[in-house]
């Protein structure tokens, strides 16, 4: 084993469990950005912009497992969520399902990545939007039960945000397709 070869080894899931703290930090600052809408429960904010990289940067476990320790944090008290408050009640709130909608569109954006990756950029759009549409699909349905109403459900929960959602996966490839060109100039 080359000098230092040992320390390296141990140092990558170090590095990686920074990585999965770091974009569990950074979908905190994106509910920090937060913009209510008076016709829906659901405030818009730039949360799913780091659930996607999250998937797209750390692969699909560690991408879920950001977005897991993001909710243990919510859910352990610290006010990282949008809406005022903390702890498991939360999660029975509006944003509820969309919350945990997060970890398995971090887990869906990296898998479909990883296997359309060879299409280049035009993977990174599509996997941004499959991941996209497993947080709608988790919170509109939650919605709905809440609500009692899939029409409402949906007025509330999708046609509000469905615009600037397309606007965060045009950002998350530019940012993807940036990382990608910066990763193939950077030598390990």
């Amino acid at each position: 084993m080359p000098a230092g070869g040992h320390t390296q080894a141990l140092a990558r899931p170090f590095e990686r469990a920074l990585l999965v703290l770091g974009f569990a930090l950074l979908t905190w600052a994106g509910a920090r950005i937060s913009v209510p809408l008076p016709f829906t429960p659901v405030p818009g904010t730039l949360q799913t912009l780091a659930v996607l990289l999250a998937g797209a940067l750390l692969g699909a476990r560690a991408g879920a497992a950001s977005q897991a320790v993001y909710l243990f944090m919510g859910v352990a008290g610290l006010p990282v969520f949008a809406l005022p408050g903390a702890g498991p009640g939360y999660l029975l709130g509006p944003t509820g399902g969309y919350l945990l909608g997060f970890v398995g569109a971090a887990y869906v954006t990296g898998s479909v990545l990883v296997r359309l990756r060879p299409l280049g950029l035009p993977a990174a759009a599509l996997a941004f939007l499959a991941g996209c549409a497993a947080v709608y699909a988790c919170g509109i349905a939650w919605l709905d039960v809440l609500m009692g109403d899939p029409g409402a459900a949906l007025r509330a929960g999708l046609l509000p945000f469905a615009l600037f959602d397309l606007a965060k996966i045009v950002v998350a490839t530019g940012i993807y397709a940036g990382y990608m060109r910066w990763k193939a100039r950077t030598p390990l």
